[in-house]
């Protein structure tokens, strides 16, 4: 269990502005470091987005991490001492023995979920865990403001009396699914405190496409890889993808939809999209296709994809699906070879924050202390999950953000009054 340093001080009184993720694991650390922690926040009930993920069962954390595959315009070695601060293992240690909430890896995905396969199981855990350290939460609490007093902070509220308080720790999440209570509030706070706070866009988001030749598609699902690239930036997925009627979806589709969205945002609107849509590289594809063979070309490519997608394929690379091999001219086979390895998917915008799974950007890690996520320029005031510039692919990495970032901030606002009693200044 996490302590207090010092002897004989009053507890430090702690204010969580936000029961999403990040909010609830921050109250679990506060509380059982002693603090005396209100949970606050502004839903019926917290942790909506939570009880929504991974289709309600929440996938909780992914089997193995790879720290490249993060999105940040902050110091990517900031963001990589945040990660570290609670390395996976450790995370799913407490999961299963402190929580008593045991994992299941999904072996087609790697991804790992809750036993029970309920979100809701997750977040009960944590509440259940913070509330019997003496965590309270206020539900529909609607913060206005947060504000720096002489010693400590003060919190305000639409329909209650302020909040005087010794640490605030904001996480608040960012802009994406409203409808589970995220309205920015966080970033508002930030900025009006002079924080930087770099621009904000929908990640992990369906992209949409008035392109008629992929619309009679729709419902076909299979593994791509799939590369988004602009004049600035690149991302590349290998995953699932998936047609629908407004244009495509899928794990791999969402992890780089980011690219299209700040090519929008931009005003470039210049982000390209590639698919490769097999496992097949151009060599064996060159072999499949080769004139010597027998077989027509749409029978060689209903074997690697469906059959559906081999038609829209050879239209799209302006060849006869009927032809055979032998008559396959060699500007054919280099059309058709595009189409199947670098096919340019068509596009005309994405969903955006009404169902992007994540916020990109947000509070720059350049205004927090990467070891206790407290605020440089405005000691005793946190920030963690979403509301920080960094956001991860599908698989459970956001919520290792959420995990890593709130269990540090509960932490370090535990601790901030004793900080502040010794004439201390936290360090990285």
């Amino acid at each position: 269990m996490v302590t207090l340093q010092g002897e004989n001080a009053a507890p430090p009184r702690v204010a969580i502005v936000g029961a999403g993720a990040a909010g609830l694991m921050a109250a679990v650390f506060a509380a059982r470091a002693g603090a005396e922690t209100l949970l606050l926040e502004r839903t019926a009930e917290g942790g909506r987005k939570l009880l929504i993920s991974g289709g309600g069962r929440c996938n909780i954390l992914p089997s193995e991490v790879d720290e490249s595959l993060f999105v940040t315009d902050s110091s990517v070695n900031s963001m990589k001492k945040m990660l570290r601060s609670w390395p996976l293992r450790e995370q799913i240690a407490f999961f299963e023995k402190e929580l008593r909430l045991p994992l299941e890896k999904e072996a087609e995905t790697g991804k790992l979920f809750p036993a029970s396969q309920r979100a809701r199981d997750v977040r009960d855990a944590m509440l259940n865990d913070a509330q019997s350290f003496g965590a309270r939460l206020y539900s529909q609490a609607f913060v206005t403001k947060v504000e720096p007093r002489a010693e400590g902070w003060r919190v305000l509220l639409a329909d209650a009396p302020p909040l005087d308080v010794d640490a605030v720790v904001i996480a608040t999440g960012g802009l994406s699914v409203p409808k589970t209570g995220s309205d920015g509030s966080g970033f508002a706070f930030a900025r009006k405190l002079g924080l930087k706070v770099n621009t904000t866009y929908p990640a992990l988001t369906p992209v949409t496409s008035h392109d008629a030749r992929f619309h009679s598609l729709a419902g076909i699902a299979l593994p791509v890889e799939i590369t988004a690239t602009d004049a600035a930036r690149s991302y590349a997925a290998r995953d699932a993808f998936l047609f629908t009627h407004r244009g495509y979806s899928g794990p791999a589709v969402l992890d780089v939809s980011h690219i299209l969205a700040r090519s929008i945002d931009e005003g470039r609107r210049d982000a390209r999209l590639s698919v490769n849509w097999t496992l097949l590289d151009e060599a064996e594809w060159q072999s499949r296709l080769d004139h010597g063979r027998t077989g027509s070309v749409i029978g060689v490519l209903r074997r690697e994809l469906p059959e559906r997608l081999a038609e829209v394929l050879c239209a799209h690379a302006q060849v006869d699906p009927a032809r055979t091999l032998s008559q396959l001219r060699k500007d054919e086979r280099r059309r058709l070879l595009d189409a199947l390895l670098r096919c340019a998917l068509p596009w005309s915008g994405h969903e955006g924050y009404r169902v992007a799974e994540v916020t990109g950007g947000g509070v720059d890690l350049s205004e927090v202390h990467p070891k206790t996520m407290e605020c440089r320029k405005h000691p005793g005031l946190f920030f963690c999950g979403e509301v920080l510039d960094v956001f991860g692919p599908i698989g459970g990495y956001n919520f290792l953000w959420a995990w890593a970032t709130g269990r540090a901030a509960g932490i370090g606002a535990a601790d901030c009054k004793t900080q502040r009693n010794q004439g201390t200044k936290t360090r990285d």
